[in-house]
């Protein structure tokens, strides 16, 4: 199927016809176990959570997005990526719960997009992440894009509507942001 097709589903999927979400995913499927094994393979051997059943668990939180005007595929996948993230988020802090002290050793950001963080610091990336999405939002995506989903930079400017340039800037700007904080975080 080509490019058109998946961008009329997604146009479909705008305007709230459900029923295009169970067409699309067969298309994007692939994608989407890509980027569900990025984050799988620096989990813990032990994971409840399988590369499968990351991309099912991001399905049903995709199924009940209705508010979402979906530009193209490089735009869903960085969607499902984040949510993707956002479930193994959930996942950390239900498992830190049940440890005791659960608190998370924080780890600088590694200068790469393929970041290799393992489980037990996902919540400390993630509290990181959030602080910088309060600082700019664009910054947050461009680290999601790029280290979660795995985008290029030409990629990520398309999803973004930006240019390369702007997003080798915040790109730059993010990591050091990132590092710095969670630097300060090693240190407690």
């Amino acid at each position: 199927m080509a490019r058109e097709d998946i961008t009329q589903l997604l146009g479909e999927l705008s305007r709230g016809q459900g029923d295009a979400l169970d067409r699309l995913i067969p298309l994007v499927y692939d994608d989407l176990r890509e980027v569900a094994h990025r984050h799988m393979r620096h989990e813990h051997a032990g994971h409840t959570l399988s590369t499968t059943a990351l991309v099912h668990e991001a399905y049903l939180r995709l199924v009940n997005v209705n508010e979402v005007q979906w530009k193209d595929r490089a735009h869903f996948v960085a969607v499902a990526a984040r949510v993707m993230r956002r479930i193994l988020v959930d996942y950390a802090r239900a498992r830190s719960r049940d440890k005791r002290g659960g608190e998370a050793t924080r780890v600088p950001l590694a200068d790469v997009p393929d970041v290799a963080v393992p489980a037990d610091h996902l919540l400390a990336l993630n509290e990181t992440l959030d602080r910088l999405e309060a600082m700019n939002e664009r910054l947050c995506r461009v680290v999601e894009y790029r280290c979660f989903g795995g985008m290029s930079v030409d990629e990520t400017a398309a999803v973004l509507g930006t240019s390369a340039a702007t997003v080798k800037r915040d790109w730059a700007f993010a990591r050091a942001w990132l590092n710095r904080e969670l630097a300060g975080e090693v240190t407690t």
